[in-house]
């Protein structure tokens, strides 16, 4: 490998977990932002989406810019996919994560619903599984990046038990539907990040494997 192409895929992981922290945070913030009904936390999510997205392209122009220059081959062209594919990955979580935003703040200023809920339960493995896959694209972390793929059903499961919930409550009191809707909506969210982080973990495997495996582990999409 040439000392420039080094340089620049340097430069281009800097570039990547830079994004990663900062939809991290969003994410925590949001999430926050639920449960604890903070309105003006949820603003600053909302607020703060469109750097998400400017970052984004930035890395993608920067990707296309090395394999232009270098053209790479090999593990470091894997490296660039991957690259590729996490930077999407990630603008969508920080989309995802304000739309658990707006819905934080909607909820915040209306009177809570009073049923069990699982999502600290939810937003706890949410978490883990953000954080432990960009942590495995960081360390090349083959192991680590499978278990991210191992917490993907636990979390589909609690938005399949949330969503029976939240329609019994539904049916058993239409005053409380709009609140319902939005706290489902919530949870869909939730879920879906769930699936973007293990995009970002089988984006891992191939890099360090080659091994293209979307669709084929035994993770199951949600509601």
């Amino acid at each position: 490998m040439s000392k420039h192409l080094q340089r620049d895929l340097e430069r281009l992981e800097k570039e990547i977990l830079t994004v990663g922290a900062t939809v991290e945070e969003a994410i925590n913030k949001a999430i926050t932002a639920l449960i604890n009904r903070r309105g003006e936390l949820a603003q600053e999510v909302i607020d703060g989406d469109t750097a998400i997205d400017r970052k984004e392209v930035e890395v993608e122009e920067q990707c296309l810019k090395v394999l232009a220059l270098h053209q790479p081959v090999a593990v470091d062209l894997r490296y660039i996919i991957a690259v590729l594919k996490v930077n999407n990955d990630l603008e969508r979580m920080g989309d995802l994560g304000a739309n658990i935003a707006e819905r934080a703040a909607y909820l915040a200023e209306h009177d809570a619903i009073d049923v069990p809920l699982e999502f600290r339960r939810m937003a706890d493995l949410v978490r883990t599984m953000v954080r432990e896959s960009l942590d495995a694209l960081v360390n090349h972390d083959l192991k680590l990046a499978r278990r991210v793929l191992e917490c993907d059903d636990e979390v589909d499961a609690v938005n399949r038990r949330m969503f029976d919930t939240l329609q019994r409550l539904m049916r058993d009191d239409p005053s409380t539907i709009e609140r319902a809707v939005q706290t489902l909506s919530a949870s869909r969210n939730l879920e879906r990040i769930a699936d973007h982080a293990t995009n970002i973990a089988e984006d891992v495997i191939f890099m360090i494997e080659g091994d293209v495996i979307r669709h084929v582990h035994n993770g199951s999409s949600g509601q």
